[in-house]
């Protein structure tokens, strides 16, 4: 290159004008950005979902972003009522009428304009299933990797995949096909057979259940006379009335006068098809039909009457021919490095890591390298005290989030929307540095990553800050700040000013009434645990997670009077339960009305003389 004056200009690397993708150059070598790159923002404009008070705002892509503010201040109105209702509310729209009627009908968030949004993925404290075969390691997938090692390492070798899972049963059959061949139908006999891992006797549970009979009927009574003791199983109701009106058995007799194929009818009769008040329906025998629709859910998921009755009704205990580990023999039999499927998902998380870095086959390298940083993931995210034959429905809300985060970082999808509800509620200062940086490693893989959370640590990794307030309900919903941490703490909100509080000791502490007294506490991982809880004071149980406070608390307070359990669990009621009726507050309400009116207080409820006509009772 030939400069003025006849001089050679020398342009070295560092000077040549660099060129990322997505850009070109202009005839002046000066580069522009691609059109399809100029949407680097999610903007909002407009919102007024709850409490908000016409927000608008714009949050950086593949970004981590945290919405501070007090409870009530509007944080989740934004993330997960606006931004995640409305990006699941357009997915929802891609997909075909008739697969729409199977999904809920999501309605507009009321916002004037939303661009720039992402498939979201909302990574809440809501419990995982509440089916007994679901598992921590089923919803990780490691089960799956799991599976996929043992079918190729194992020895001896049983099958597929399928043999080592405890959700498909073993099955055989034959009988003849029809073929065309050559203008022709030939008919040939084939046979096939299917190598499942589940347990025949426990149907992959692990418990299995002996029923008291006394507990389903009042055998001095008739069917008319309302024998049956069972929840949702009154003479009045559908169920009690298919069993009245069956045929099967006189439904005037009691039931201890029944003859041995009369009870066998009640009972276990397998599904029959009858006719009862002109309606065709399918009669099943009592045991049967519980099990169906009781047993196969997880027990803490029920509502309490109904949890109440199968706790009396039902004993549960680990099943004879699969120890409590779900699976056959066969697949029991089938082993690498000493230890089975079974074995490998009964171990501490942590420990199976441990295993898992000494297992060398580089026929199976890739899928060892994932289940590895599956598996150090949970103890990264201070989970490796957990087990993969946990049932999922046993988490704690935390725990069940943080469970969900596993899954989502061995994702292979990449500019993804993920949001976040206190990810590091119930962790140990100890652990929340781990969550961080799980955090991070799901921004650095290209996704936007939404958090709400009150924890300074957490608040110091945001590249973005949205403060919403000042207050709560009607004080809040609107934003307050909007920017970098060191922003936050220069600025005058109530979140700025409390970043930098610290805690003081009290200066005098209130002398305990009595003691409560646990001896010998084993519950899960307690070790002969022997305590005194002072009385009358503020008590608090600290320790890491898993360290098992919670069993201290919940699994080994004697139960007696003085004593209520107030754990995470959802409130489970009908959908006509609210917080005023939850609380008894709508109770005075109703008598003040009353009083006031001349009516009676049952005018007033919505569950009574007040209720609405049937289209619009539940509101």
């Amino acid at each position: 290159m030939t400069g003025h004056r006849g001089q050679r200009a020398v342009v070295t690397h560092r000077e040549r004008p660099a060129v990322r993708v997505g850009e070109t150059m202009t005839s002046d070598q000066a580069p522009t950005v691609h059109d399809a790159d100029s949407h680097e923002r999610i903007r909002v404009h407009g919102a007024r979902v709850n409490n908000l008070k016409d927000v608008s705002i714009e949050l950086p892509k593949r970004r981590l972003t945290v919405f501070t503010g007090v409870s009530g201040s509007g944080k989740s109105s934004l993330v997960f009522g606006t931004i995640a209702a409305e990006s699941q509310r357009l997915i929802n729209e891609t997909y075909s009428t008739f697969v729409q009627g199977f999904m809920p009908s999501l309605a507009r968030p009321e916002v004037d304009v939303m661009e720039g949004l992402t498939t979201a993925i909302i990574v809440g404290q809501e419990r995982m299933g509440a089916d007994t075969r679901s598992t921590v390691g089923t919803a990780t997938d490691a089960n799956a990797m799991l599976r996929i090692l043992f079918s190729r390492l194992g020895q001896p070798h049983i099958g597929s995949p399928q043999a080592f899972s405890f959700n498909i049963a073993s099955a055989s059959g034959a009988g003849a096909i029809s073929i065309e061949r050559g203008g022709t139908t030939v008919k040939e006999r084939r046979t096939f057979t299917i190598t499942g891992g589940m347990c025949s006797r426990c149907e992959g549970r692990g418990t299995v259940t002996d029923i008291d009979l006394t507990a389903l009927y009042d055998d001095t009574k008739s069917l008319l006379q309302g024998a049956l003791t069972i929840p949702g199983y009154s003479i009045e109701g559908w169920y009690g009335r298919m069993f009245a009106g069956c045929g099967f058995f006189d439904a005037e007799k009691p039931i201890r006068e029944f003859s041995e194929k009369e009870l066998y009818d009640l009972l276990h009769k397998e599904p029959t098809k009858v006719k009862i008040d002109g309606i065709n329906l399918t009669y099943e025998g009592l045991i049967p039909k519980i099990q169906k629709s009781m047993l196969t859910k997880d027990v803490d998921s029920m509502q309490p009457h109904i949890r109440a009755f199968v706790e009396r009704a039902m004993t549960f205990t680990a099943c004879p021919d699969c120890g409590g580990t779900r699976l056959n023999e066969g697949a029991r039999s089938s082993k690498v490095k000493g230890i089975s499927i079974a074995d490998a998902c009964a171990m501490q998380i942590s420990d199976l890591a441990v295993w898992a870095r000494g297992v060398d086959d580089p026929s199976v390298a890739p899928l060892l390298t994932t289940l590895r940083e599956t598996l150090d993931s949970f103890t990264e995210i201070g989970l490796g005290y957990l087990s993969l034959d946990r049932p999922s429905g046993t988490l704690s809300g935390g725990e069940a989030q943080r469970v969900k985060m596993v899954r989502h970082l061995g994702s292979a999808l990449t500019d993804i929307t993920y949001v976040f509800d206190e990810p590091t509620i119930g962790l140990h200062p100890h652990d929340i540095q781990r969550m961080n940086d799980l955090l991070l490693r799901l921004r650095d893989k290209g996704n936007t990553v939404l958090v709400v959370e009150h924890k300074p640590e957490v608040i110091a990794i945001a590249d973005h800050v949205v403060d919403l307030g000042p207050g709560a309900g009607t004080a809040g919903g609107t934003i307050c700040y909007e920017g970098t941490l060191d922003g936050l703490r220069a600025s005058d909100t109530l979140t700025g000013r409390h970043l930098g509080d610290r805690a003081t000791l009290k200066p005098t502490l209130r002398k305990p009434t009595g003691k409560l007294e646990i001896r010998g506490a084993t519950a899960h991982n307690l070790r002969d645990v022997d305590v005194d809880i002072p009385l009358g004071m503020l008590v608090v149980v600290t320790g890491v997670a898993g360290s098992g406070k919670s069993s201290l608390v919940h699994a080994s307070i004697p139960p007696g009077d003085g004593v209520i359990s107030i754990d995470q669990g959802a409130i489970r009621g009908s959908r006509r339960s609210n917080p005023a009726t939850y609380t008894g507050l709508l109770d005075p309400i109703r008598k003040a009305f009353a009083k006031a009116t001349g009516a009676k207080p049952a005018l007033f409820s919505a569950n009574s003389e007040g209720l609405a006509p049937p289209a619009m009772a539940p509101g």
